[in-house]
């Protein structure tokens, strides 16, 4: 029985060259199928890679209760003189608490690729700012002076966003900065982010002097609960504390799980069509070779043997199929720079991600399709009567 199977699948492999048209357009249609799919979850996969990348276990962020973002959150300077003195919280040298108070504007800018006006993060920081991101770095310039109209951009800012090359002056709203600095978080949700003096954010968006977070560096293991007890026992404060690594895990989740969510289906549906292909070009190599087929039924071949054949050439054009188009898709994609909307509905600039999950994913759709689109055909292969090699 095996070395029946295997001189079938052997004669079917070698005549698929005989009708390369029909076996190219179903390798071709399921190739795209699997692109599309890869698309799809190479974006998910860079964006929750770039958002899951940022943060720290030992940073806490503090927002207003009931904030789901900072955009919702807003509280004044009573409220941060509180945790100054918060217990759970490292200070430095001089016994001053390592915190950095923060306001978050959104403002508009023109992206590279389209033209087209975009939101971006503009983030009033003090000079504390850089000490709570992990893997921060100034590329070129320096830092801003604090009260001045200067801003430090992001790396994944200037990629995407036309205007922010250092030293460039651009007009934001009503209002012009002065390019003075590029910095590097390692590739975070924060190098899609512009840095400006929180003072002069505060005045040129007429704010006074409230906030909207708050970032702490924590003071050991049990930091994280002395600041969330001190926190909720003070009838002062209305604010709920999170480390940063939990704060974006919550913010890409949502987003991540939308974009798969659309991939997969749409797949699904393209599938159908390439399911068909697939049928008919099985279809057509059965029918090119039923004289063949008879002929070793006659010879006392089992139609087992046939149908095991049959099957194995569509999978084998499936797998060929699955294969082309994750090549295609990792060349075409894997590392391109991309921006898509963050959790307060700005810009998040991300590299798309193939990764070896999906690739496999696809691979494993495109032989789903080539196992359904094989199996009438190989069942009609396995039937053909031994009359078939006098027609």
């Amino acid at each position: 029985m095996f070395s029946q199977i295997a001189a079938v699948t052997s004669i079917n492999l070698r005549s698929i060259p005989q009708r390369w048209g029909m076996s190219l357009a179903t390798i071709l249609s399921i190739a795209l199928v699997v692109g599309v799919l890869l698309g799809f979850l190479a974006m998910a996969n860079g964006f929750r890679a770039t958002v899951n990348g940022t943060g720290s276990e030992s940073i806490a962020v503090l927002l207003r209760s009931g904030s789901q973002a900072e955009l919702n959150s807003g509280f004044g300077r009573d409220t941060v003189r509180l945790i100054e003195t918060a217990p759970g919280i490292s200070r430095d040298a001089d016994g001053a608490a390592i915190l950095s108070a923060e306001l978050y504007v959104i403002t508009d800018a023109t992206k590279r690729s389209t033209g087209n006006d975009a939101s971006l993060s503009l983030r009033g920081v003090d000079e504390m700012a850089p000490r709570l991101r992990e893997n921060f770095q100034m590329v070129e310039g320096r830092m801003f002076a604090e009260g001045s109209n200067e801003i430090i951009v992001g790396e994944g800012v200037i990629r995407e966003f036309s205007g922010f090359n250092l030293g460039e002056t651009i007009r934001m709203g009503p209002n012009e900065w002065r390019v003075v600095g590029v910095f590097s978080t390692g590739g975070s949700v924060f190098d899609s982010e512009i840095w400006a003096d929180v003072g002069t954010v505060q005045n040129l968006y007429n704010r006074g002097a409230s906030y909207q977070s708050i970032r702490v560096r924590l003071d050991g293991e049990n930091g994280l609960s002395e600041l969330q007890a001190y926190a909720e026992n003070e009838p002062r404060l209305d604010l709920d504390v999170t480390t940063e690594k939990e704060f974006f895990a919550q913010s890409a989740g949502g987003l991540s799980n939308l974009i798969m969510y659309l991939g997969w289906p749409l797949a699904i549906i393209m599938a159908v069509g390439a399911l068909a292909g697939a049928w008919n070009a099985m279809y057509a190599s059965v029918d090119s070779r039923v004289r063949e087929i008879a002929t070793l039924r006659t010879l006392g071949f089992s139609g087992f043997a046939a149908f095991v054949g049959t099957l194995v050439e569509s999978l084998m054009l499936a797998f060929i199929g699955g294969l082309v188009g994750a090549l295609i898709t990792y060349f075409v994609f894997d590392g391109v720079s991309a921006s898509t909307m963050g959790g307060s509905f700005t810009q998040v600039v991300f590299s798309f991600a193939v990764t070896i999950q999906s690739v496999i994913s696809g691979v494993i759709l495109a032989l789903v399709v080539g196992l359904f689109g094989g199996f009438f055909p190989a069942l009609r292969a396995s039937r053909v009567p031994l009359l078939e090699v006098h027609g």
